[in-house]
Parts: C-alpha cells; sequence; structure tokens
C-alpha cells in the first residue's frame, strides 16, 4: 500500500473499531498496528512471544529482540 492508502486504511478500521466490531488485522507494518490496535499479539516463527497494549509491545524484550535482534535494546 501507498501512504495515503495507509492513512485511509486507518481511518476506516478505527471508523469499525468506534461502532463496537472487533477487527483482527494480520500486517507487518508496525506503524499501522501501532495506531490502529489496542491489543497486539506477537508471533515468532509460528509462537506467542507477547501480548498487550502498543506501548508495552513497543518495549517488549522478546520482541526486540526476535525483530531486531539481541544487541538492539
Amino acid at each position: 500500500m501507498n501512504p495515503t492508502e495507509k492513512v485511509r486504511l486507518t481511518a476506516m478500521i478505527r471508523r469499525v473499531r468506534e461502532r463496537g466490531v472487533t477487527v483482527l488485522i494480520v500486517e507487518h507494518d508496525m506503524r499501522l498496528i501501532m495506531d490502529c490496535a489496542d491489543t497486539i499479539t506477537v508471533l515468532d516463527h509460528g509462537s506467542r512471544i507477547a501480548e498487550g497494549r502498543p506501548d508495552e509491545i513497543r518495549s517488549h524484550p522478546k520482541v526486540i529482540e526476535a525483530y531486531l535482534g539481541k544487541g538492539a535494546a
């Protein structure tokens, strides 16, 4: 998706959520996910390594290690 499409998609997801509908998103664009999600589940090779609010996921040691490497923290 281009940047304009991402902005529109984020707005659409928010409108749906405001109506009380649960939205499940499988996506690798973490900026989009951080902007849309109340709760994030992170998988590494098919195993759940973390679950929580965006601020918790952003600083979660296992997420940082899995996606940025051990020296990234």
